[in-house]
């Protein structure tokens, strides 16, 4: 027999659960998923916040996490060296992070900061490749609607990157202009006097002495 207490935090989980499979439900990402399907998700996951400018993950950490956004932005950034952090893309509620713990080596291509106050459902990437090896359908579920996200975001980086490379191409013009020593004054060339302007003196003329 159990007792009011242990009866208690068995109601408490499962209320937490039911708020959780409806928050994930409601997401875009996993919209259209059935309720086994969201109670598997649900039992991987839970709530989380971050302050503003906090880190979420650091590029060339362990890629173990999965969130989903529900409030708030974070600022996907590439750290390149020698030419600093790099905005990749500006993420909200509704949108997905962190997908590198799909893929080996596991590791995070991007680093995340929330540039805003943020709140996330949090899922452990460990948890969840478990779960889709006993549940194929799930698996190939969240394969299918992570390659779009991918795409998507793969793309996005590929057009900030140029639109990056083609204005340090303007800056570094610009400081090579600079650099360079100014090109010497040349002097202006007199013209010459035409022949037909010299008036030549009349014959007969008489000359000062």
């Amino acid at each position: 027999m159990k007792t009011k207490p242990e009866q208690g935090k068995k109601e408490l989980r499962g209320a937490g659960l039911s708020a959780l499979r409806t928050a994930i439900g409601s997401h875009p990402f996993f919209r259209g998923l059935n309720t086994d399907q969201l109670n598997i998700l649900a039992c991987c996951a839970m709530q989380t916040e971050f302050a503003s400018d906090a880190p979420v993950f650091r590029q060339g950490d362990v890629a173990n996490r999965f969130y989903l956004i529900e409030e708030g932005r974070v600022a996907l950034e590439f750290e390149q060296p020698g030419h600093g952090t790099i905005l990749i893309q500006s993420l909200g509620a509704g949108d997905t992070l962190g997908w590198s713990w799909l893929f080996p080596p596991h590791v995070w291509r991007f680093s995340a900061r929330a540039s805003e106050p943020t709140r996330a459902i949090f899922f452990y990437g460990t948890w969840l490749r478990e779960q889709f090896e006993q549940h194929p359908d799930l698996g190939n579920e969240l394969m299918r609607r992570t390659a779009q996200v991918v795409v998507e975001r793969l793309l996005a980086t590929q057009l900030q990157l140029v639109e990056i490379s083609r204005v340090a191409m303007k800056a570094q013009l610009q400081a090579l202009q600079m650099a360079l020593p100014p090109e010497p004054a040349v002097p202006a060339k007199k013209s010459p006097v035409p022949p037909s302007a010299a008036k030549p003196a009349r014959h007969g003329a008489r000359v000062a002495n």
